[in-house]
C-alpha cells in the first residue's frame, strides 16, 4: 500500500546520494580534452581601460587562449548583458558587458579569460595579463553619491541616480496632522553576501549535433538559456543546473562568465570549465544591501497606527542585473501583518563602484521588517507598553481576510493578503517563548549579574510568484514514473516534494518516481528557483499532472480490464477491478498499450502514451507570514550575544512536508542570525573591499545557531489547489529586527539604543561606552 504522502513528516529522498558523496555538482564533471578557465578581474573599482598585453600569458606552456572583449565575438562586443526584469522608472539603466571593454566599474569586474590545461596553469597565466588602468574617482558610500557633485560610478552617466519611487497610499500629511504620538528612527541596514557553500561554476561544450551544453550552477536554467541565447545568437543550446550547492539569490542572476566560458569551448572545439573560488565569490557574485532608512510613525492616544513615512536610499552597487526588484519589494513590505491606515515612502537608488546588489534570501524584507518593528520598539518604550501588546492592538484579524494593503507588488498585482491568522501566530510564538515570564527571568539574571533581553519580529512575505512553473508526468514501461520540471533544486527538497504529490495521485510509493530538475532539454519552459516559488508553481503543476495522468490511466485500464471505471482502484502501481475476481494490470503494460502496435491504428478519441504537461500559472503571490520571538544573553564586557531560546511560528499554508519546512526555517535562521551578528561587507573610501575572506568577514557556526523550537499556523491559501505558500525566507525575514530588539531589551537599562544590522561585538561595546558618557 503506497499511503498518503503529503502532509506527512517524509525523509527527504535525495540525501542518501549527497551525503554517501555520489552528488554531480559542476566542479566534479569531467570530460575528454577538459581545459580549465581562469578570469582576470580589475583591482580598481572606477578606471579606464587602456592597454591589454596578454603576450607573456600565452606563451607560458599549456596555455590555450587568453581572450579579452576584443576577442569576443560582435553582439558580446556590442551588446550588455539583458536586463531580466526591467521598470519604466529607470532613469540610467546600466549593466555589465560579459568583459569590460572601455571601463571597469567595480573590484571584481572581468576583464579577459585564460584557458589552460589545468587551473593552476590558467591562474598563473592571469597573472601575467598586464593591463593599463587609467584611475577614475570612485564612489563607494550611496549616500555620497547622491550629493551634488558627486563622482560618478560610470563615466558615461549625469549622475548617480537610478530611480527615485515614491510608494505609498492613504492620506499621510492627515495621519500625522495632530497625531498625539509621532516617532522618529534613522536606521541602516549593511550589505552582505550570499554565500553558498558551493561558489559558481560553469561547464561548456560545443557539438557539431547537440550545440552548445552548458552545465551551471543556478538557479535559473531556463532564463540563462534565454540570455545565452540573445547573446550568442544561437538557439541549439542546452542549460543544466546539476546539484548545486546552495543558491540563496545571487545565483538566480545571469552572468557574463557564462557566456565567455561558451564563447571559449566554441573557440577552442574542447569543452572548458570554470569554478569560481571564494576571493572570486566576494569581488564579483552579486551581495544585498546597503539601505538607509529615515522614517516616522504616527499613532493614536490609544496607540492605533495611523501612519508611516519617510525615506530610503538604496545602494544598487555598479549595475542593475535584477532591476529596482529588491529596493521596491522592501518598499512594498513595510505594513506588514499591522492595520496601517496611510503610508508613503520615497526610495531613491543609487550607483556605487561596488558589485551590484540583487535579491539574497529575504530580497529586501529583512530591511522594511526592520524598519517597522523598530518603530514599534520605539513607541512602546516611550508609551511604557509591553511590545507583544503595541502589536497585538494593531495586528490584521482574520476576519478581514482577503485583505488590501493598498500597494502595488512586483508581480504587478495588488498587494493583497490571501490568508493568515496572524494573531495566532503571535500569541503561539509567545507562548513557545515563554514570554509571559520572562520579566522574572530577566530580573534573577540581572541579579546575578547578566544581561538577557527578550524581542519579537513580525512579518508578511509575498511568495509562489509567477508567471508559472511547469511538470511533465509520464509513465514509463517499466512502470516507474517520471517527473520532469524547469524548477532548479539546490537543496530545498524539491525532488521529495514533488514525488509526495505525485505518488499520492497516482496510488504509488515515491521510490518508484524518478524526477529530473532543472534541465532545458526536458521540458520546454521553466522559470527557477528563488522567491520562495516552487512549492506554489511547481507544486500545484505536479497536482494537476498527476490528476491528468490518473484519468488517462482510468480511462485506459476500462477498456483494456472491460471494467466501469468507477469499480477501479490504483494502488502500488497497478490497477485492479475492485469486485469480481479482482482482475489487474500494472502501470507499465498500460503504457506499452498507450504507444500502440507498429503499423496499428489507436482506437478513436485515444492520444499516445500516458503523459502530459501542467504549468500552473498563479492569480498573483501567496502571503506568508509569521512570529520569531529571541532570548539573548549579551556579555557587556565583550560585546557577544549569546542566542538562549529562538521561538517561531510560521505559517506557509498547508504543508507537504512538515519536516522540510522545518529545515527551511532552521536554515533561513542561521542565515538572519549570520546577517544580524556577524556578516559584514566593508569597503574603503576608494570601494576596495576590505573584507574578502573567511579571516575578516565572519559566518556563524554551529556553535552560534541555536535550535529553533518551531510551530506551524497552517492557514490555506485559496490561489492554488494545494493551498501552499513559500517557506524558504521567512526564518530569515524578522530575524534582524527581532534579534537587534532583544539585544536593545537587555542594555535598555543601560541607555543603549540600536539602529542598524548587524550589530557587531564591537559595536555594542562602543554603544555601551557611548550610553556611558552621557
Amino acid at each position: 500500500m503506497s499511503g498518503k504522502s503529503i502532509g506527512a513528516r517524509v525523509l527527504r529522498s535525495e540525501d542518501r546520494r549527497l551525503l554517501l558523496g555520489a552528488g554531480q555538482f559542476v566542479d566534479d564533471m569531467r570530460l575528454p580534452g577538459m581545459l580549465h578557465a581562469a578570469f582576470v578581474r580589475a583591482p580598481l573599482a572606477h578606471a579606464k581601460i587602456g592597454r591589454i598585453d596578454t603576450a607573456r600569458a600565452r606563451a607560458l606552456p599549456g596555455v590555450h587562449a587568453v581572450l579579452t572583449a576584443a576577442d569576443m565575438p560582435r553582439r558580446l562586443r556590442e551588446r550588455r548583458i539583458p536586463m531580466l526584469v526591467p521598470n519604466p522608472q529607470l532613469k540610467s539603466p546600466m549593466l555589465p558587458y560579459c568583459l569590460a571593454i572601455d571601463e571597469v566599474c567595480y573590484v571584481g569586474e572581468p576583464v579577459a579569460i585564460v584557458v589552460a590545461a589545468t587551473r593552476y596553469l590558467a591562474e598563473d597565466a592571469a597573472a601575467l595579463v598586464e593591463i593599463d588602468y587609467e584611475p577614475l574617482a570612485a564612489i563607494s558610500d550611496c549616500r555620497d553619491a547622491v550629493k551634488d557633485n558627486a563622482a560618478l560610478a560610470h563615466s558615461t552617466l549625469a549622475h548617480n541616480k537610478v530611480a527615485v519611487v515614491k510608494v505609498g497610499y492613504g492620506d499621510v500629511t492627515a495621519a500625522f496632522r495632530n497625531a498625539p504620538h509621532i516617532f522618529r528612527e534613522k536606521l541602516w541596514h549593511h550589505r552582505g553576501c550570499g554565500h553558498a557553500m558551493e561558489c559558481r561554476g560553469a561547464l561548456a561544450v560545443i557539438d557539431a549535433r547537440d550545440g552548445l551544453t552548458i552545465w551551471s550552477s543556478t538557479q535559473t536554467p531556463h532564463l540563462e538559456k534565454r540570455q545565452l541565447a540573445d547573446l550568442l545568437e544561437r538557439e541549439d543550446i542546452r542549460v543544466v543546473a546539476p546539484d548545486v550547492g546552495g543558491g540563496f539569490g545571487p545565483k538566480a542572476i545571469f552572468y557574463g562568465e557564462d557566456a565567455v566560458v561558451a564563447v571559449a569551448a566554441q573557440r577552442l572545439k574542447r569543452p572548458v570549465k570554470w569554478i569560481e573560488d571564494r576571493r572570486e565569490h566576494f569581488l564579483s557574485t552579486t551581495q544585498e544591501r546597503d539601505q538607509y532608512w529615515d522614517v516616522e510613525l504616527a499613532l493614536d492616544a490609544d496607540a492605533s497606527l495611523r501612519g508611516v513615512r519617510g525615506s530610503m536610499l538604496h545602494d544598487t552597487g555598479a549595475y542593475l542585473p535584477w532591476g529596482v526588484v529588491m529596493p521596491y519589494i522592501s518598499a512594498t513590505t513595510v505594513p506588514g501583518p499591522y492595520v496601517l491606515p496611510a503610508y508613503e515612502l520615497d526610495v531613491t537608488v543609487a550607483y556605487t563602484n561596488k558589485v551590484a546588489t540583487t535579491p539574497v534570501r529575504g530580497a529586501g524584507r529583512p530591511q522594511a521588517v526592520f524598519a517597522i518593528e523598530r518603530l514599534l520598539d520605539r513607541a512602546a518604550r516611550e508609551l511604557n507598553i509591553d511590545p507583544a501588546e503595541l502589536r497585538r492592538r494593531n495586528l490584521i484579524q482574520p476576519a478581514q481576510m482577503p485583505y488590501a494593503v493598498g500597494l502595488t507588488f512586483r508581480d504587478g498585482k495588488p498587494v493583497v493578503y490571501d490568508s493568515g491568522d496572524y494573531p495566532a501566530s503571535l500569541e503561539s510564538a509567545l507562548t513557545l517563548a515563554r514570554y509571559a515570564d520572562f520579566p522574572r527571568r530577566q530580573n534573577e539574571a540581572r541579579d546575578a549579574g547578566r544581561f538577557i533581553g527578550i524581542g519579537i519580529g513580525n512579518y508578511v512575505e509575498g511568495t509562489g510568484l509567477g508567471p508559472f512553473e511547469g511538470v511533465t508526468l509520464r509513465v514509463l514501461e517499466s512502470g516507474r514514473l517520471h517527473v520532469l520540471s524547469g524548477a532548479a533544486a539546490h537543496g530545498q527538497g524539491h525532488v521529495t516534494m514533488l514525488q509526495q504529490i505525485v505518488a499520492d495521485q497516482l496510488g504509488v510509493a515515491m521510490d518508484n518516481i524518478l524526477v529530473t530538475l532543472g534541465d532545458t532539454s526536458a521540458i520546454a519552459m521553466g522559470v527557477g528557483t528563488f522567491a520562495s516559488r516552487i512549492a506554489a508553481n511547481a507544486g500545484p503543476s505536479a497536482l494537476i499532472a498527476g490528476q491528468t495522468i490518473r484519468a488517462k490511466i482510468l480511462k485506459l485500464a476500462t477498456r483494456v480490464l472491460e471494467a466501469n471505471e468507477a469499480d477501479l482502484i490504483l494502488d502500488d502501481g497497478r490497477v485492479e477491478v475492485a469486485s469480481g475476481n479482482r482482475r489487474s494490470i500494472g502501470f507499465g503494460e498500460l503504457a506499452k498499450i498507450a504507444q500502440g502496435a507498429p503499423g496499428f491504428s489507436l482506437p478513436q478519441g485515444e492520444a499516445p502514451g500516458l503523459e502530459t504537461t501542467a504549468y500552473f500559472t498563479p492569480p498573483q503571490a501567496a502571503y506568508c507570514n509569521g512570529t520569531h520571538v529571541v532570548e539573548v544573553d549579551v556579555d557587556i564586557a565583550t560585546g557577544e550575544v549569546r542566542i538562549l531560546n529562538y521561538a517561531v511560528a510560521h505559517d506557509s499554508g498547508n504543508l507537504i512536508n512538515p519536516l522540510i519546512v522545518d529545515g527551511q526555517i532552521q536554515g533561513a535562521v542561521a542565515h538572519g542570525v549570520g546577517n544580524t551578528l556577524y556578516e559584514f561587507m566593508a569597503y574603503d573610501a576608494n570601494a576596495q573591499p576590505l573584507t574578502a575572506s573567511f579571516a575578516d568577514y565572519l559566518l556563524p557556526g554551529a556553535c552560534e545557531v541555536p535550535n529553533v523550537a518551531a510551530i506551524h499556523i497552517e492557514t490555506p491559501s485559496p490561489l492554488n489547489p494545494l493551498g501552499v505558500k513559500g517557506a524558504g525566507e521567512g526564518g530569515t525575514i524578522p530575524a534582524a529586527a527581532a534579534i537587534v530588539a532583544a539585544i536593545e531589551n537587555a542594555l535598555a537599562h543601560l541607555g543603549v539604543k540600536i539602529s542598524e544590522s548587524p550589530i557587531t561585538p564591537a559595536r555594542i561595546v562602543e554603544l555601551l561606552r557611548t550610553a556611558g558618557d552621557r
